[in-house]
């Protein structure tokens, strides 16, 4: 796992060049309002989860497959109303602004356009602590003995999640936003747009435990 200061030290040189580079994109490449096709964005597929047939963008330009080089925790280099659906998964918890985040994906959406976001499960680690189910933790990313100890990797995985997520607290957020019929996905695997959302997506996402799931997923729409 890259440290954050090592981290902060990549934003702080790369920074003026994913600004200069997300502008561009926006104002010459990105789709325009009103486009007739399906505009399918993925935010923050890191090393592994690429989708094809999806804009991807990321701020990881070395290691990660992109389509699009940006500092997601700014505004998005994308044009207002142009966008079908919006998708990203365990990426939030590292933003700094969660509503100006929510805000941003509200913008750039199509009227009627769809959001998926998941994230680490605040609620099924609050039950689970309550619970005393050490086992239901791991050891990643410090090794912890004590259930305290892994609720606290968990949540904040050494300092790299900035916050903790939870249904009210996303729906919340997408409230604020004026996103509408904010849904939970349990089963995590199931959605309400498979004409969008589709196997390729399902077997990128962390699912494991059913019941109590790890991931928090939730849908919404413009």
């Amino acid at each position: 796992m890259i440290s954050r200061k090592l981290k902060n030290t990549f934003y702080n040189i790369m920074g003026p060049l994913m600004y200069l580079n997300s502008r561009f994109f926006k104002f010459f490449r990105s789709p325009l309002p009103g486009n007739d096709r399906v505009i399918k964005v993925h935010l923050g597929p890191g090393q592994k989860n690429y989708l094809k047939g999806w804009i991807n963008i990321d701020a990881n330009l070395f290691s990660a497959k992109i389509d699009v080089w940006a500092d997601l925790r700014n505004s998005l280099p994308l044009r207002k109303s142009s966008v079908n659906i919006f998708y990203s998964h365990h990426f939030i918890e590292h933003l700094p602004n969660l509503q100006f985040h929510f805000n941003e994906l509200f913008r750039c959406l199509k009227p009627g356009g769809k959001l998926r976001i998941g994230g680490p499960n605040g609620d099924s680690a609050i039950k689970k602590f309550m619970a005393n189910d050490i086992d239901w933790f791991s050891n990643f990313p410090d090794k912890r003995n004590s259930i305290g100890g892994r609720l606290e990797n968990f949540i904040f995985c050494k300092q790299e999640h900035l916050t903790i997520l939870t249904f009210s607290y996303l729906e919340e957020l997408s409230l604020n936003a004026g996103f509408k019929n904010i849904t939970l996905c349990l089963p995590a695997t199931e959605t309400n747009y498979p004409n969008l959302i589709n196997e390729d997506i399902f077997s990128k996402e962390w699912i494991t435990d059913m019941i109590y799931p790890h991931t928090i997923i939730i849908e919404c729409e413009k």
